[in-house]
């Protein structure tokens, strides 16, 4: 799916109308589409009461048009959230309500507007809609706040109200949604935090728009299960060998942190790469090892502090010239100036394509320019709080503009940042972005991201390119965390516990 921000839909709905498709029809097309979800739920749990909130422009007036379907199968209540309508379609379904919708104006008849929220079955968020960049009035917040509190089955019609729809802000009040529906594509709030926690199940309703303008509209996200329908895993040949599988060199490891390189190793070779070669310090040498019989291993020399020594770099140039074909660079490998000058050297030298992650992220936050000396492509995996130090912003402040963000410095750097979290988002260098929607709390644990670098690595290293890996890895790790929190619960589910199923997904 593609996911389309607030002004390109106006855009869009502005080039339908010159290719002959009315605004008036669209409207009850998305009227109609909410309408039908709404009478499903109720024919399945029998429900009688229906309020919808009606805001006074275009979002109202797709409110007015699901009173109207619905006022045919039970009792329907509109209420003007804050002023009668003012737009010109909005005022023309409101005119062509029937006699039996019930119309109350929310200003003058406060008390009876909170007796009808609390008995109605059904609550029709229509308030206002993606154009919204502001904090609810006081009165739409008190309907708002009653309907949160109430036992009904709440709808959004195309976002909450109170949500900011480019950014997935939540500035003050919302409605909190049971079920949203979108009209036309996916809005950036609905696959972006805080705002997606308030829209709950989002479905996409076609109403109207013409084909054409759907395949030539400026889209700010795709889908990362849309990409991976035109491009689907190749399979392993038959005559594939160790050799033809590709050989993957994961520079890892610290005293105190093996097991990140161990487990980002399984995961790479559960996910099918012919050879394994990690390089990590002499120090942990045998506790990887005892984990990783698969693997073959260059144990370095280390510093004091059990980081692998910068005198090593000669072995391990010679390592990414010669022996591999990708590097994951960064799981566990800790922090110091020895490792920051490390990493920047192998950056700089590396003629295979590049995972980048955790410390070696971290390594360069200081002077993120080094990735644009690099022969090969590169992937950085951070997490917010690394994209913060990377662009000198707060975590804070990542986390409000997460695509715009990631979309900036790939462009910027030339590299493919990976900006980990609830909905992962992946930017390409040529600017494409894509968001995924595998995934769940369960994964929020320590080691998740070094099997997310492992695959990713794996798949690089068989051979596919460093976006294709990317997209791939991030959409499959989020389904192997969907798998084990089926079978073991998001609370009690362990990154190893994705790694056993590796198998089952793939």
């Amino acid at each position: 799916m593609i996911v389309v921000e607030s002004g390109e839909i106006r855009n869009m709905e502005r080039s339908a109308q010159r290719k002959g498709t009315s605004l008036a029809s669209m409207m009850e097309q998305a009227g109609a589409a909410v309408a039908e979800l709404a009478a499903k739920i109720i024919a399945r749990d029998k429900l009688r009461n229906v309020t919808v909130f009606c805001g006074k422009g275009n979002n109202g007036g797709d409110g007015f048009v699901i009173a109207r379907f619905l006022s045919m199968m039970c009792e329907v209540t509109v209420i003007l959230a804050n002023d009668y309508p003012q737009s010109d379609l909005a005022k023309l379904n409101f005119n062509i309500l029937p006699d039996k919708v019930t119309v109350i104006d929310n200003s003058e008849e406060r008390d009876k507007c909170a007796d009808i929220i609390n008995n109605s079955d059904i609550i029709i968020d229509a308030i206002y809609g993606i154009g919204f960049n502001d904090i609810l009035d006081p009165y739409c917040t008190e309907l708002v706040v009653r309907a949160n509190r109430s036992k009904a089955v709440r709808i959004a019609v195309d976002i909450p109200s109170g949500i900011i729809c480019n950014t997935g802000e939540v500035p003050g009040e919302c409605f909190h949604a049971d079920y949203t529906v979108s009209f036309t594509a996916l809005k950036p709030a609905h696959v972006l935090y805080p705002s997606q926690d308030y829209c709950g199940e989002v479905s996409v309703a076609k109403v109207g728009m013409p084909k054409i303008i759907m395949d030539t509209c400026t889209y700010a996200m795709k889908t990362t299960d849309e990409y991976l329908e035109k491009h689907p895993m190749k399979s392993v040949k038959k005559s594939a060998h160790k050799g033809t599988n590709g050989t993957l060199l994961s520079i890892g490891g610290s005293y105190g942190m093996s097991g990140a390189a161990v487990l980002s190793g399984k995961a790479a070779l559960r996910c099918g790469v012919g050879i394994l070669r990690v390089a990590l310090p002499e120090s942990i040498y045998p506790i990887a090892a005892s984990s990783l019989t698969e693997a073959v291993f260059m144990p370095l020399e280390q510093s004091k502090h059990g980081l692998i020594s910068l005198n090593e770099f000669d072995r391990l140039q010679m390592g990414i010239m010669n022996d591999c074909t990708a590097v994951l660079l960064g799981c566990g490998l800790g922090q110091g100036d020895d490792i920051s000058e490390l990493v920047s050297a192998l950056i700089s030298i590396t003629t295979k394509p590049m995972v980048l992650d955790a410390d070696g992220i971290n390594a360069i936050a200081a002077d993120p320019s080094i990735l644009r000396t690099s022969m090969a492509p590169i992937v950085i995996t951070p997490h917010p709080g690394e994209m913060g130090r990377l662009t000198g912003k707060t975590t804070n402040d990542v986390q409000k503009s997460r695509y715009r963000t990631a979309r900036d410095f790939a462009s910027e750097y030339g590299v493919t940042v990976v900006l980990k979290g609830a909905n992962t988002i992946i930017a390409l260098p040529d600017g494409n972005v894509y968001v995924n929607l595998t995934g769940n709390n369960g994964m929020a644990k320590g080691g998740s991201g070094d099997v997310l670098a492992g695959m990713m690595a794996s798949f690089i290293a068989q051979g596919m390119s460093t976006d294709e890996a990317a997209i791939n890895a991030v959409y499959y790790h989020g389904k192997l965390g969907d798998k084990c929190m089926e079978k073991y619960s998001a609370r009690t589910m362990l990154p190893s516990d994705m790694i056993d199923e590796i198998k089952n997904i793939l």
